[in-house]
């Protein structure tokens, strides 16, 4: 009777541990699938966010041809060209020509280390980064853009806010050819010949469509007509905020056109005021 009992009670031990050892193995399989699966999501993103890393700009191959590296620099910046044109009256095709003779279609040094493709210097008020090349004279400044849209822009502002080149916004916008010696008439280049590149330029790349396809599309956008770019010299008490509200723009609107890094500004500085009328 006692052997009986003593049987019994070694078999309940053994189902038991058994029992428990099959518990552990599923729960350990359990385990084992969630930590899979939550490696899987995090490898999701990572490869989301390197593919929206990438410039948007068309790269240029090593051994391309001047006329290919010149198609791919049309490519990238013609839309920008364009949208300088409704804003502020400068033919596209005269923009780009600029462009490519003066930034060698964005291969020379200071386009390519600075987004400077006019060749824009530094002159009084600009309180954005900057670098010296040698040019008219020794370690001359020039402005350092974050990226090229901002040279363009310049471009438009130097054209716009100065008088000399008043006479140049008389000619048609579908009058390239007035344009490129109008440029040289104002002093924007001492070269007798720069004329006459510009116009080989707008007709060797076809870049007079630039301005057709701006002029058809400009009677939908009179709006835009009406936009104006004025400077103000800074005065005692000025802040950014403030001349935000006082011109109706917004803060990173006034940062953006001057170049400015930070909200800081100083008494007389010069900075360019771009308003729209209504």
């Amino acid at each position: 009777m006692f052997q009986n009992i003593l049987k019994l009670f070694f078999i309940a031990i053994l189902l038991f541990g058994s029992c428990k050892s099959k518990k552990k193995v599923t729960s350990s399989t359990k385990k084992s699938k969630h930590k899979t699966e939550r490696v899987e999501r995090k490898t999701n993103p990572t490869k989301k966010s390197k593919s929206t890393s990438s410039t948007k700009n068309k790269p240029t191959p090593k051994n391309a041809s001047y006329s290919e590296i010149v198609a791919i620099y049309i490519e990238n910046y013609s839309e920008i060209a364009k949208e300088e044109m409704i804003q502020y009256g400068i033919p596209a095709s005269i923009t780009m020509a600029q462009g490519i003779l003066e930034s060698g279609a964005g291969r020379a040094e200071l386009s390519k280390k600075s987004n400077n493709h006019f060749g824009i210097k530094c002159h009084k008020g600009w309180t954005g980064e900057r670098v010296y090349h040698d040019d008219d004279a020794s370690q001359e400044c020039f402005r350092k853009y974050k990226d090229p849209k901002y040279s363009f822009r310049d471009h438009s502002l130097f054209l716009t806010q100065r008088s000399r080149y008043e006479n140049l916004f008389s000619y048609k916008k579908s009058d390239y050819k007035s344009w490129a010696k109008g440029l040289r008439k104002a002093g924007y280049a001492t070269d007798p010949k720069y004329p006459q590149k510009l116009i080989n330029i707008v007709e060797k790349y076809k870049l007079y469509t630039l301005d057709e396809e701006v002029l058809g599309k400009k009677p939908k956008n009179k709006k835009k007509n009406s936009s104006k770019v004025r400077t103000y010299i800074v005065e005692v008490g000025d802040t950014l905020y403030s001349l935000s509200r006082k011109f109706n723009v917004s803060v990173d609107s006034l940062k953006e056109y001057n170049g400015l890094e930070s909200n800081t500004i100083t008494i007389g500085q010069e900075l360019y005021i771009h308003l729209i009328e209504n």
